[in-house]
């Protein structure tokens, strides 16, 4: 879940720091006094779009911070695909927001922004009013439906995948091996060609690395050869003046003082050492300087040889191994094109054979997804009447796209009536921006247990709504908040007073500038939050009764709920 939020120089906030809880977080506060900055920080912190003018006049930077606690296996197993590890369990989230750049960071390491973002989808889910429109679009609903029926179709839709990539590999080669009988000699003689250069080169794996550095030797011997000639020359005996020579000297020497006493004796004797020690240098030396000795027929044959090997990897491949590789394949080739009849035949019954499995695999999967349907339907239309939708109609019509993909066959698209004597329609022709948002909420109540996302957060999602239906709406927070951490901003008491945690957003004027902080209310705070909810300016006796009211039942509400829980858990 998200710990900790830290927003420093974005638009009026100065610098602010939210330690949210478990359950249902609610946000409120006076229009303008920076909701949605705040949640526009944790956008940014998520990847969103940066432009300059949301840093805070005068300040050169920005720095938005979140800190998440890290404790589902399965979501650590998924943040290894990035090589993301949590540290004790907390996982950190910052970007620095620049003038016309910015720095993304996890857990203090720089990451690109598609690393952030797909971090961050694993992490928390942001539903505002441009993710209600995501409704309207019917290529979503299939896949709303197919997480719905995730216990079942997982399984289905993995083979699925697995069986339409070899379908569509067995029509791609049947497509590229059509040929004509002039194309097929062509392709014959050519393949042909290729294969008898191939093996008239005689490869071998290596001889190329070998080759190229018996050539460096070879253009560079002769400088080579000076210096090794010269360093001979210091050290042997050829020289007239020479290491050998002047180290005899020294044994001879040093020949009296060795009978002299011990130390004189293991002088003398280092001395010898040193001597037969110069003595093996010069003959590996000798026999290094010959290496270097190469005739101007070697020269040649060593660079034609080379010429040609590079000749077939410009047209082959840029190793040996890459060569012989290509010459197998054409030698393969060969032989289904001097059978052509009998290899296409084959490629067909394959790509026959492939598609009767996979049709077999999408008639499984449109059979789980129809009966998936009606119970869907069934849950959401409950969860609807919930939020007083009093005659509602719900279905998830499935129909046949008409060609194979790697889903199956089926599209989805959801049908609604809202009012009485209404016929069922498509979603994107009857539901208003209110009926969108308490749409969405019964789709991820329905949904809670299957997500995987440990926070969710919802903006305007009282859009449109008020009395009742908000209480409602208060209801199902209270529900998906049971299993994961929701925050919400608001402007609804019903809402409000359904918070585990109540923060208050509020803007000041500090030093001549406007400013905005945020902090938790304890009781007594939340209640008089709600009652300026409620009354605005004028709070009265009554309302701040009516407030406490609100805030009495929604935590009786509460209780009974948990009480039903254990209930049913024994």
């Amino acid at each position: 879940m998200l710990q900790n939020l830290h927003v420093k120089n974005l638009a009026l906030i100065d610098e602010a720091e939210v330690e949210f809880q478990s359950g249902l977080n609610i946000l409120t506060g006076e229009t303008g006094a920076g909701k949605s900055i705040l949640l526009g920080s944790v956008n940014l912190a998520l990847g969103g779009r940066y432009t300059g003018d949301i840093l805070r006049n005068g300040a050169k930077s920005g720095l938005v911070e979140l800190v998440f606690l890290v404790e589902d296996e399965r979501l650590k197993e998924q943040l290894k695909e990035y090589d993301i590890f949590p540290e004790d369990g907390m996982l950190v989230l910052s970007r620095k927001l620049m003038e016309g750049r910015s720095v993304s960071r996890i857990n203090g390491e720089t990451v690109s922004m598609n690393i952030l973002r797909s971090v961050a989808g694993l992490l928390i889910d942001i539903h505002g009013q441009h993710e209600h429109q995501t409704l309207l679009d019917k290529k979503n609903h299939l896949a709303l439906l197919d997480l719905y029926a995730k216990p079942e179709i997982a399984s289905l839709k993995e083979k699925a995948e697995e069986t339409f990539k070899k379908y569509k590999k067995c029509t791609r080669k049947l497509e590229e091996s059509a040929l004509n009988e002039e194309e097929r000699k062509k392709e014959m003689a050519l393949a042909e060609f290729e294969v008898a250069e191939i093996k008239e080169a005689s490869l071998e794996n290596g001889e190329d690395e070998e080759l190229e550095t018996l050539y460096r030797r070879m253009v560079k011997s002769r400088k080579l050869k000076e210096g090794i000639t010269e360093a001979h020359q210091y050290t042997s005996e050829d020289a007239a003046s020479n290491a050998s020579d002047l180290l005899s000297r020294a044994i001879r020497a040093l020949l009296e003082a060795a009978d002299c006493d011990e130390k004189g004796e293991q002088l003398y004797n280092q001395l010898l050492e040193i001597d037969s020690l110069l003595n093996d240098f010069n003959r590996e030396l000798s026999d290094y300087a010959k290496s270097f000795e190469f005739s101007e027929e070697d020269f040649y044959e060593t660079e034609n040889r080379l010429n040609q090997i590079n000749h077939l990897k410009a047209k082959y491949g840029s190793t040996i191994q890459e060569i012989l590789t290509y010459s197998d394949e054409k030698i393969q080739r060969l032989k289904e094109l001097e059978d052509y009849d009998a290899y296409i035949l084959k490629l067909e019954q394959e790509t026959k054979k492939a598609e009767n499995e996979l049709k077999t695999i999408c008639e499984k999967l449109h059979n789980v997804r129809k009966k998936a349907a009606k119970a869907f339907s069934e849950e959401i239309k409950s969860q609807l009447a919930d939020l007083n939708f009093l005659d509602n109609r719900f279905e998830i019509c499935i129909s046949d796209l008409g060609h194979y993909t790697a889903n199956g066959r089926d599209a989805a698209e959801i049908y609604i009536a809202v009012n009485p004597g209404e016929a069922l329609r498509p979603l994107s022709s009857v539901a208003s921006g209110g009926e969108l948002s308490r749409i969405m909420l019964a789709v991820k109540t329905v949904l809670a247990d299957e997500e995987d996302t440990p926070t969710l957060i919802f903006d305007e999602i009282d859009t449109g709504i008020s009395g009742i239906t908000a209480g409602k709406v208060a209801e199902k927070m209270r529900v998906i908040g049971r299993n994961r951490q929701v925050i919400c901003i608001t402007h609804l008491s019903q809402i409000a007073a359904a918070a585990d945690t109540h923060f208050l957003i509020e803007k000041t004027a500090e030093n001549g500038a406007a400013s905005t902080h945020i902090r938790a209310l304890d009781r007594t705070e939340s209640i008089a939050e709600l009652a300026r909810i409620l009354g605005g300016a004028n709070v009265t006796e009554s309302i701040l009764d009516s407030a406490k009211e609100l805030k009495d039942l929604a935590a009786g509400e509460r209780k009974y709920q948990c009480e039903n829980e254990k209930k049913l858990t024994y």
